[in-house]
């Protein structure tokens, strides 16, 4: 594990105090160790050749003095008595070998058989003389220690001599066998010694932090120079209770004579306070104490935490200016919190209204008992204040109180300042106004004398009034009050009131701007949306158009149409553009009139809906050419046909939602229309669906933003939708729309929301008449007579020489220039409508025809007596109709829209 200072405390480096000192300790242990052991085998070894000599001498001379060896000696063959007895006594004495020898040296035994005859190796000198020689020397059996001694006969003579003696081999083994236990023992003493070596080692190095004595050295001096040269005091108290150490800041701060160390902080002539302080030990963190002049701050730890020695070190701080600068600096930094919490609070939405009562609110709650906001009228509507200052009208918008019955102005009502009293002329230059003591009636009681009196009265006391400037123009004024409840405002809070105001005034500024371009979109895309239902006998229609909330998701591209078509049939229309602002609504305004166009080529819904992706595709690319970052149009959009004279209703859809069907009877169901990509994608089919409706189904259309919410599942506003519907199918289109929104719609809608409810309606069979004309000329009279007869009988007389000139002309071009059956079908609706059909797909045109032809004029006089007139093409055929006004009454109209 890393020791202080960068070391691993495991192992003591040798440059260490404790490293030196281990190295140190275990060579003294080792030579110890070394020449004990040496000392030890040295007298091991001397102690062997003692105790071989003696061994030596005392076997030589038992067996010298052993009965019968005389006799032995004098016997004729000395060696077969004596030398069995020799090897006997060698073999129990543990010596070498026993010779007996004569005189001369001869040997009579010997433990190499050998060796017996021959000569003995030794000085026999003093044992032939009755003494005892004991020597070392190299004998026939190697390195040896050996005793001579002599064999005294009965007379007293030396009859012979007996040597015994051990080899130097012998005498080493002996030792050797010692060895094991000596060097045991010795290696257990250096284990010992150097383990506890080691530990003292452990805990000089744990003293020391493992330093060197050089670091040792510059480290006392460099703790030293900066334990006196710190700007903070230091005292160390043991655990005695007594002074050990003061630098010199210590001694500074607190007044300390030189000589305080060793005595106890009670008799340093402290405040009784701060003598306790430190005599206490306890553990305080910045608690600041008064001493004499100064404020100091101290820090105080016990010493004896972490295993260190009992007592407390003490750290003192002169904190009298940092007070006074952390006062200043506490200031700057609540006035930046309240800033900061301002700009999270104030402008949240881009609405005038609201972000004024923000302020309002954040005001009242953070510096003033009452806070209100008065801006011109001009900012409400989105537009730049023509009138600032004492000649502008203000309407109080915003207000927020610590409670509600004061004298104030009540909300929406209209405020004009005098210009002689202190906000009129303020108001005037733009600046601000401060006044700390309202009951001084200093001038601002000249604007409404009566509620002057009344708001002090109330207890308010000081208010501060601040002009909402932004981008050199003033857009209202907003006034803190503090009354009884609070202290009198102070210079301090009118810095603080002009920031929080300028901040605001650039929300409210951004909203007045968002406003302007909000009403702006609003009023393109209301140009641009129908203002009215046509007339129109196939459905009853109610429709709603809710823009999105400003500052919210902004004005959008939802859009309706009812378009009526020939043949008492009618268009619904619902759709979508992607996005939001002035681009969407202009787009929307483009899809709206290609539509209107498209509809009077009376195309099926799906071929409708082809012509207009390619008419959006085209506008991308367009758009694309000019920027280069433009990005895709695209829009959604449901086309549907209802006829009522069938009753049948073709639908088709082109990203859009499924439509809601409901029959009379109150069964409701998404019609199962097919899906077709969004407008713009190309190159995708688009398919119907024909569904034939009861007279009283009710139809459905809506935009996404009426079912999607961010606080619900789509799947669930769709469920919400087809139930709200059939629960009120037995109502009226206009309450059916009112119905819908109030359960669908939240308070501030994110998104434009389009409605279109229909309740259809059928022609009666008595008003429509259908023929089939043999492809013959001489038919043209018989369906002349029948129109003539059917007009009669419908008391339409006046029209009859009209119709039958169109009819009969219709029919002559069928005859002459098509093929296949052919069809005369009148209808009576609001107007009188004649169509006849073929199965040729060629259509007729309309020419000038010269004085000289005999033919040419039939399409010009229909165009002339006709209201109006065109072709519709069918899977099998064409359609020519033409309308003509009629002078009766029509039937009832639909209700009028919304």
């Amino acid at each position: 594990m890393p020791g202080r200072y960068g070391r691993r405390r495991s192992v003591p480096k040798m440059r260490t105090v404790a490293g030196q000192f281990f190295l140190l300790q275990v060579a003294i242990v080792v030579l110890l160790v070394a020449a004990a052991v040496a000392a030890l085998v040295l007298q091991a070894r001397a102690d062997s050749e003692r105790e071989a000599r003696r061994r030596s001498v005392a076997v030589a001379e038992a067996f010298a003095s052993s009965p019968g060896i005389e006799a032995a000696l004098n016997s004729p063959n000395p060696t077969a008595v004596l030398q069995p007895l020799a090897e006997r006594a060698r073999k129990l004495s543990g010596v070498d070998f026993i010779v007996v020898m004569n005189r001369a040296g001869i040997r009579y035994t010997h433990p190499l058989p050998d060796r017996i005859g021959k000569k003995f190796v030794g000085n026999l000198e003093p044992a032939l003389n009755g003494g005892i020689v004991v020597e070392r020397i190299t004998g026939t059996i190697g390195p040896l220690v050996q005793a001579v001694v002599p064999v005294i006969g009965r007379d007293g003579t030396v009859v012979g001599l007996v040597s015994a003696g051990i080899t130097i081999e012998r005498v080493g083994g002996v030792v050797e066998q010692q060895l094991p236990l000596l060097f045991g023992s010795a290696a257990g003493i250096l284990l010992l010694t150097t383990a506890g070596t080691a530990l003292v080692s452990r805990r000089l190095r744990r003293q020391t932090h493992g330093l060197g004595p050089a670091e040792m050295a510059r480290m006392y001096e460099h703790h030293d120079a900066v334990l006196h040269a710190v700007r903070e005091g230091v005292l160390i108290i043991d655990g005695d209770g007594r002074l050990l150490l003061a630098n010199d800041e210590a001694r500074r701060l607190l007044g300390l004579p030189t000589d305080v160390e060793g005595r106890v902080p009670t008799e340093l002539g402290l405040d009784p306070v701060t003598a306790e302080l430190l005599a206490s030990g306890r553990t305080v963190t910045d608690e600041v104490v008064a001493v004499g002049e100064r404020l100091l701050a101290v820090n105080q730890r016990p010493t004896d935490r972490d295993g260190g020695p009992p007592g407390s070190v003490t750290t003192l701080r002169d904190t009298t200016e940092l007070r006074a600068l952390t006062g200043r600096a506490d200031v700057a930094r609540r006035r930046l919190n309240l800033l900061y919490e301002a700009g999270a609070e104030i402008g949240t939405t881009l609405d005038v209204v609201r972000t004024c009562e923000e302020l309002a609110e954040f005001a009242r709650a953070h510096f003033a008992d009452f806070a209100t906001v008065d801006v011109a009228e001009a900012v409400l509507r989105g537009e730049e204040p023509t009138a600032t200052g004492v000649d502008a009208e203000w309407r109080r918008i915003a207000f927020s109180g610590i409670r509600e019955d004061t004298p104030l102005h009540p909300v929406d009502s209209m405020i004009r300042f005098l210009p002689t009293t202190p906000l009129g002329t303020g108001l005037r230059r733009g600046e601000a106004v401060l006044d700390t003591d309202l009951a001084a009636f200093s001038g601002w009681q000249q604007q409404d004398p009566a509620r002057a009196r009344q708001l002090v009265e109330h207890g308010f006391h000081s208010v501060i009034a601040i002009p909402l400037r932004a981008r050199g123009a003033i857009l209202g004024v907003a006034l803190f009050w503090r009354s009884a409840q609070s202290e009198p405002f102070e210079d301090e809070d009118l810095s603080v009131a002009e920031e929080l105001v300028a901040r605001a005034a650039v929300n409210v500024d951004n909203a007045r701007r968002y406003t302007r371009e909000h009403n702006m979109a609003v009023t393109l895309q209301r140009s641009l949306l129908p203002h009215g239902v046509p007339e129109q006998s196939a459905v009853d229609v109610a429709y709603r158009y809710l823009p999105a909330q400003a500052g919210l998701g902004g004005v959008g591209g939802d859009w309706f149409d009812v378009i009526p078509l020939p043949g008492a049939r009618v268009a619904l229309v619902v759709g979508d553009v992607v996005g939001h602002g002035l681009h969407a609504a202009a787009t929307m305004g483009r899809l709206r009139t290609a539509i209107h166009n498209f509809s009077t080529l009376d195309l099926p819904p799906d071929e409708l809906l082809w012509h207009l992706d390619a008419l959006v595709a085209r506008i991308d690319q367009d758009e694309a050419a000019d920027s280069a970052d433009a990005g895709v149009t695209g829009a959604t959009c449901l086309y549907a046909i209802y006829d009522p004279v069938s009753g049948r209703c073709t639908m088709a859809r082109a990203g859009h939602l499924k439509p809601v069907i409901v029959d009379p009877d109150g069964t409701s169901e998404f019609a199962d229309v097919p899906g077709g990509p969004p407008l713009g994608l190309g190159g995708l089919p688009f398919e119907t669906l024909e569904a034939l409706l009861p007279e009283n189904s009710r139809l459905v259309l809506y935009t996404n933003g009426l079912v999607e919410d961010r606080h619900r599942d789509i799947d669930e506003g769709l469920a919400l939708l087809r139930r709200t519907a059939a629960e009120n199918a037995d109502r009226t289109p206009e309450e059916i729309c009112e119905a819908v929104l109030r359960t669908l719609v939240p308070e501030r809608a994110r998104d434009d929301i389009a409605l279109l409810v229909g309740r259809t309606r059928r022609l009666d069979a008595a008003d429509v008449v259908q023929l089939q004309v043999p492809s013959d000329p001489s038919s043209v009279s018989l369906v002349r007579a029948e129109v003539s007869r059917k007009l009669a009988e419908w008391d339409l007389v006046e029209e009859t020489f009209t119709t039958e000139l169109i009819v009969s002309e219709l029919v002559t071009n069928a005859i002459r220039y098509a093929t296949g059956p052919i069809g005369v079908r009148l209808l009576r609706d609001r107007s009188l409508i004649c169509e006849v059909s073929d199965h040729s797909s060629t259509s007729p045109h309309l020419r000038q025809a010269a004085t000289t032809d005999e033919g040419g004029r039939g399409l010009f006089l229909v165009a002339q007596f006709a209201d109006r007139w065109g072709t519709r093409y069918m899977d099998h055929g064409k359609v020519i109709w033409a309308e003509q006004s009629l002078s009766a009454a029509p039937p009832p109209s639909s209700p009028s829209a919304p």
